[in-house]
């Protein structure tokens, strides 16, 4: 089976769409029956997929798209010239990482995309006036012309039939995200000034969804309070987006530039030195496809602050310190990160449901069934030709 799998996108850094990407190959090259894997990314992506330390494999190629940076021209790589990519490669599924435009008539195979969130609709401030009109319109687009969604969990399987027609989701399951330990060889922190230091650490975009000016402003209150010692810093790793300038200047307000610290392309190691010398994990979260931070929190033993919604309840267990944040937030929050600092640190957790044993299986079961029912489909149209070629014939 060869599979050509998706992931040229803006961020030139390390973010959750990339990570998935990188970890479906993994996933996949667990099985032998993937005689070829192709993965595309965009020219200024080459760093990050050279330093995911993939293993070698012969089966895996790597693809560099021709395409500009700007959304224009990455839409119309997928729409048109992905198709012919999937002739060339002669691949019998294409696997989109996340939701883009594709012409469902171009291509000879089944089309599969990863859905990882409704955004567009629940959160539209997450990308700001117009642009969450065509966000909207892609989202639609691509959900109506792929063969097949796999939904990263329960929520979003259910925000999916809340927002899409009864002909989009019933093409949807539900295929987690693959979340497994990160090795503890060769782990550093990605600053030095980190190196024993303690600190809170948060893992999240600069968007609206992530709720960080809510962490900061809890901080603060924190620090001013003594609830936490004088010298503790909140580390907040993910790449810049549409809240970054909001973000900094509340920062600036608060006069915590010596006590926040803000990274973005940090590596696996460096993440998962983070997880495991912070002395919790906090995310505020509105809203989330899946709860991957804290997922990777368990599989580490953090201490985990987290809100109380569907994607982190159907991630956590009772581990996870589940916070309400609708009424008196900060104090809420606040009350909260000291409860978990005055608890041990927990054992780490096993996660069988988001392993790369586990979910490999469901990806390819997946694609078995999108290439027998094609095959059904186009065994069907070609009898369907002859009967009507055959009953048009006349006698001599």
């Amino acid at each position: 089976m060869k599979i050509l799998i998706t992931a040229a996108s803006f961020a030139s850094k390390m973010s959750g769409l990339q990570r998935h990407a990188l970890n479906l190959v993994r996933c996949l090259l667990q099985e032998s029956d993937i005689s070829a894997l192709h993965l595309v990314i965009a020219p200024w992506q080459l760093s990050f997929v050279q330093e995911a330390s993939l293993h070698q494999d012969a089966r895996l190629v790597v693809h560099v798209a021709e395409m500009d940076r700007g959304s224009l021209s990455r839409n119309l790589w997928y729409y048109g010239s992905l198709p012919g990519l999937a002739s060339q490669l002669q691949a019998d599924v294409v696997h989109l990482s996340y939701p883009m435009p594709i012409d469902a008539t171009a291509f000879g195979c089944p089309t599969v995309v990863t859905l990882h969130d409704l955004y567009p609709y629940e959160i539209p401030l997450n990308f700001g006036f117009p642009k969450f009109i065509f966000n909207r319109m892609v989202l639609q687009q691509c959900l109506r012309n792929v063969a097949a969604i796999a939904c990263v969990s329960d929520s979003t399987l259910l925000r999916l039939k809340q927002y899409t027609s009864a002909g989009v989701w019933q093409k949807a399951l539900r295929i987690y995200n693959c979340v497994e330990a990160g090795s503890a060889r060769g782990m550093n922190p990605p600053v030095s000034e980190l190196q024993n230091q303690r600190f809170l650490l948060c893992v999240a975009q600069h968007r609206r969804n992530k709720n960080i000016p809510l962490l900061i402003q809890t901080f603060a209150r924190m620090l001013r309070t003594g609830q936490v010692v004088p010298d503790m810093k909140l580390v907040v790793i993910g790449i810049a987006g549409p809240e970054t300038l909001r973000i900094r200047r509340l920062v600036s307000i608060l006069d915590l530039a010596e006590s926040v610290c803000f990274l973005e392309g940090v590596s696996e190691s460096e993440l998962q030195w983070c997880y495991t010398q912070c002395e919790a994990i906090v995310s505020p979260s509105i809203t989330e496809g899946f709860g991957l931070p804290v997922a990777e929190a368990l599989l580490a033993g953090c201490r985990i602050v987290c809100s109380d919604i569907p994607a982190f309840r159907e991630v956590g267990d009772e581990q996870c310190r589940f916070v309400a944040l609708k009424k008196n937030p900060e104090e809420t929050l606040a009350a909260a990160i000291v409860a978990a600092l005055n608890e041990p640190k927990r054992a780490r957790k096993s996660l069988r449901q988001f392993s790369a044993s586990v979910l490999a299986k469901q990806y390819l079961g997946l694609y078995r069934r999108l290439i027998t029912s094609r095959k059904t489909i186009e065994n069907a149209r070609i009898s369907a030709s002859i009967r009507v070629a055959a009953s048009e014939r006349q006698p001599l």
